[in-house]
């Protein structure tokens, strides 16, 4: 039987990959984007359908989670809609504060809460989100952005005790530098006072190792299939050559190890 699988921040990167996997494996794909007029390259693909969403518009999340379900019932919901704030905590506007954390987290929230009733009733399902590895260490210059995804992580580790007896799953994908075009829409608050900081943050993640879109989407296709209970799937040389080092030395050394890499010229 064909199943289905709703994805949000479709239009590119991470998401636009995985709506090619998850077609070309036989899955059907309802791929959502903010403005799906402007898609070129997955309306041509056969088994994908393009709805509207903005996951910051809770009118339109209930609207197009109702329209999903009426073309077909939903068994996967990849919540990957989700941009970066990365500058001075002191910089950021209090807007764009409110903005990183409506998009980031609550709109992986309120998508989740829209189909749960769904899944719910018929006693299965499986959401999937696009956390970080800035979701299980934290850095510099980032502070809103990794809060986004920290707040994601113990969400879904709570909710997945909630939801766990109903038969619905929920699980992360923590990737660690990725290349996409996620840095055109990437908001960079600066201020004078930490340009040194800035500098040596940015020069670090630029020698960074980067996955790229699709070998995550692999990644989403094994959480979506692999039938386990398994709530974090960390992605990508980096996220797990940092991460095994935070858990084996400690958050301590792991801060100091930081510390020491930003003092570095």
């Amino acid at each position: 039987m064909e199943k289905t699988i709703f994805i949000t921040g479709a239009s590119a990167g991470i998401g636009k990959a995985t709506a090619k996997l998850f077609a070309s494996k036989g899955w059907y794909v309802i791929a959502t984007m903010r403005k799906p007029e402007k898609e070129t390259e997955l309306n041509q693909i056969a088994g994908i359908t393009l709805l509207a969403l903005d996951v910051t518009d809770l009118e339109q999340i209930n609207e197009t989670t109702q329209k999903a379900l009426a073309m077909s019932p939903v068994d996967v919901v990849f919540n990957n809609a989700g941009y970066s704030v990365l500058g001075a905590l002191e910089a950021t506007t209090d807007q764009q504060l409110v903005a990183q954390m409506e998009t980031n987290f609550l709109g992986t929230v309120r998508v989740t809460k829209a189909f749960i009733p769904s899944f719910r009733e018929r006693g299965t399902g499986l959401f999937i989100n696009t956390t970080s590895s800035a979701g299980l260490m934290a850095f510099p210059m980032s502070s809103m952005y990794d809060a986004s995804k920290w707040a994601l992580e113990g969400w879904a580790e709570s909710l997945s005790y909630e939801l766990g007896q109903f038969g619905i799953g929920i699980k992360n994908i923590e990737p660690g530098m990725v290349a996409t075009d996620m840095g055109e829409r990437t908001i960079l608050p600066s201020h004078p006072a930490y340009d040194d900081l800035a500098r040596k943050f940015f020069a670090a993640i630029s020698n960074s190792h980067y996955s790229t879109a699709e070998q995550i989407a692999e990644v989403v296709y094994e959480a979506a299939t692999d039938g386990t209970d398994r709530l974090r799937y960390v992605c990508g040389d980096d996220a797990n050559t940092m991460y095994t080092q935070r858990l084996a030395g400690g958050d301590e050394a792991f801060r100091k190890g930081i510390r020491q890499l930003m003092m570095a010229d």
